[in-house]
């Protein structure tokens, strides 16, 4: 099994937590195929506060992921195109099970010093 931890805006953990949003959007994909995604929620909670399970993970141009990830993305339009400006490829995650933590933790409980900018592979 690979899992991920990523760094996620505050906003953004809550609208996954809360079931609004269940996409996450990246512009390049692991290289790995990704089971879990341990959710970093960035300043200024700076803590893993839960998880998610990969149901999907879909990548095409822009315009065809927006229009197949929209209703479920948690986000408007015009962060979306902001987001993927000059890009000929979106990445979407599609989560499900998604697991809010009692305890949010620490990364140095995963041995991570700092949080990544992008992804961090994680030894599940």
């Amino acid at each position: 099994m690979c899992a991920i931890l990523l760094s996620i805006n505050p906003n953004h953990v809550e609208n996954i937590l809360n079931g609004t949003k269940r996409y996450e959007f990246r512009k390049i994909a692991c290289k790995r195929h990704v089971d879990k995604i341990l959710i970093y929620s960035t300043n200024p909670i700076m803590k893993v506060v839960g998880e998610a399970e990969v149901e999907d993970v879909l990548i095409d141009n822009p315009e065809v992921i927006w229009k197949k990830t929209e209703k479920k993305s948690g986000i408007d339009k015009i962060f979306f195109d902001r987001y993927y400006e000059n890009r000929e490829q979106a990445v979407a995650y599609k989560l499900k099970n998604v697991v809010k933590y009692s305890e949010p933790k620490e990364l140095k409980e995963y041995g991570i010093s700092s949080a990544p900018q992008s992804f961090q592979y994680i030894e599940a």
